[in-house]
């Protein structure tokens, strides 16, 4: 049989049980001490009182000459009698010197000895004492009695029992234990309130769990690798991963700062503003592409926002060169139909016997191939560069725009520094290429231009279309992701124009945009060449086509 151990009780329920427990001892201890206190200070006045009274007695006139006459029992009785009933007290006990009562409220006790102390008071001193006399105990005073020559002719003990003196007591405690009650019921609401809220902020759980669930975040938060970020109320950073900081390029001293004063690009910083939340938006920051995703955290009231960052920089890249790759294929598929075609026309010329004009017909397609070789390689000597435009050109010719590289410039090979890397010019040139023959296809002529000048200090890629060319109000809004002049499109529309802004500025380059002779537009990169070892750096970056403006 499985045995169930019971569920250890929750953080809240714990406080609750602790700060019942702890207003109950306070009040219990306050009763105490306060009973305590009303007692002695009862006693205190108790003794107060006797002492008044018995001076009293031993100081009246008549109470002297009672003692000096023939019968003072007679004279004392009645008047100790009157006193008791107008002072309060129990009992007010005249006597000889010898301590045999004269007065006393039980008239059998009278002719008696008193029972009780009275050394002190034959010395002529006053005091109080606490004695079980024939009423049972009390708080009792006794006064000497002195004639005019300060002889002491008789004593007087006034005094309280104990039992009056606690019935006073008694409704004080009653009093103080309706307020005790009180306060007790008040902190015990109060204590449940705020355990209330406490345990729906802890969702019940108990210490152990919450600590668990600490560690389990802790480690959760080091162990992603994908960026997480957490946003107060007021957008201000509330938690960072080490995730986070690497894709940002954050340090951990941002945690406490607004979103806004982290220095993200305008779109990453309105993303992570937005109320709303963002499903798999693509944003650039300065090296990186980055997915964003934010979630609103509300619980009645909005606290917060959790953002997850991914980064597809190498993806991207991927993708780019998927899709440079596909483009190669397609145009190697339409070369390989036309060679087809041409070299049926070939084997037909042979066959009619006309084999003369097969060898022309074969030749001038080499000389065409070749020229066009010729054309870009004498332009650009750079391998990567020379396979793009390549590449590039046969793509623009299926699709009916004519890509030609232009002799002005020239990159001879060998010149660009490991500081600029082959692959971030790939997706500067690429990018910049495949807008330019989305603006030109459809016009006329659909022409597309290339240049491509370096030396020792400046490297410069200018790129032309005959297209309907750019709006020079959005001459800076073409270089943002996803601004698109396109009415629709698959998703990712502007975001070449974009990685092409992010390369150049990685390399601290310039990109300008213009109108171009004869109409459409003119795109201008100028990227410094440093040569110096300090300044090499690892940079990530990679084609991605399909980008337009």
């Amino acid at each position: 049989m499985r045995i169930s151990l019971p569920r250890p009780r929750s953080l809240a329920g714990q406080l609750f049980a602790m700060q019942a427990v702890l207003i109950a001892v306070v009040v219990a201890g306050y009763a105490l001490f306060t009973w305590i206190s009303d007692r002695g200070q009862a006693e205190e006045a108790a003794g107060r009182q006797a002492t008044a009274v018995a001076g009293s007695v031993a100081d009246a006139p008549s109470v002297r000459a009672a003692v000096l006459g023939p019968d003072p029992r007679a004279q004392l009785q009645p008047y100790a009698l009157r006193v008791m009933r107008d002072t309060g007290v129990d009992f007010v006990t005249i006597m000889d010197p010898r301590g045999i009562r004269w007065t006393h409220p039980d008239e059998d006790q009278i002719g008696l000895r008193f029972r009780g102390n009275t050394a002190r008071a034959l010395k002529g001193e006053s005091f109080t004492e606490t004695y079980t006399g024939t009423l049972g105990p009390s708080v009792r005073a006794v006064t000497p009695i002195e004639d005019e020559d300060k002889r002491i002719i008789g004593l007087v003990s006034a005094g309280i029992k104990v039992e009056a003196i606690s019935a006073r007591v008694q409704d004080q405690v009653t009093a103080l234990l309706g307020v005790a009650a009180g306060a007790l019921a008040l902190g015990a609401i109060g204590t449940y309130v705020i355990n209330a809220q406490l345990r729906r902020h802890t969702h019940g759980m108990n210490a152990a769990e919450l600590s668990r669930m600490h560690d389990y975040h802790q480690a959760a938060l080091h162990a992603v690798r994908e960026g997480l970020l957490m946003l107060d109320g007021a957008y201000r950073v509330a938690l960072i991963n080490d995730g986070g900081q690497e894709l940002l390029g954050v340090s951990g001293e941002a945690v406490g700062r607004s979103v806004a004063d982290l220095g993200l690009p305008a779109p990453l910083t309105g993303a992570l503003l937005a109320s709303e939340p963002r499903v798999d938006e693509v944003h650039l920051t300065a090296r990186r592409v980055l997915v964003v995703n934010t979630s609103p955290v509300s619980g009645g009231e909005r606290r917060g926002t959790v953002v997850t960052l991914r980064d597809v920089t190498e993806l991207q890249s991927l993708m780019g060169e998927l899709d440079s790759e596909r483009g190669f294929s397609q145009a190697l598929r339409s070369q390989a139909h036309e060679a087809a075609n041409r070299l049926h026309t070939v084997v037909s010329l042979i066959e009619l016997g006309r084999a003369q004009e097969a060898v022309e017909f074969a030749t001038a397609e080499l000389e065409l191939a070749q020229a066009l070789t010729d054309q870009v390689v004498a332009a650009v000597s750079e391998p990567v560069l020379a396979a793009l435009l390549l590449g590039k050109t046969a793509q623009a010719h299926e699709r009916g725009v004519e890509l030609t590289v232009s002799r002005d410039g020239g990159l001879d090979d060998g010149l660009l520094p490991r500081t600029l890397p082959a692959r971030d010019l790939v997706t500067i040139l690429g990018n910049l290429v495949d807008n330019a023959v989305d603006a030109a296809q459809g016009s006329t002529p659909a022409r597309v231009t290339v240049t491509v000048r370096g030396d020792a200090r400046e490297l410069v890629l200018c790129v032309s279309d005959t297209g309907a060319g750019v709006d020079p109000a959005h001459a800076e809004l073409v270089f943002r992701r996803g601004f698109s002049t396109k009415p629709s499109g698959p998703q990712g529309r502007g975001l070449g124009l974009a990685l092409v802004q992010q390369a150049v500025t990685r390399h601290e380059g310039s990109l300008s945009v213009a109108e171009a002779d004869g109409g459409g537009a003119r795109f201008v990169v100028r990227l410094p060449l440093r040569t110096s070892a300090g300044a090499d750096a690892a940079l990530v970056g990679g084609p991605a086509s399909g980008g337009d403006a």
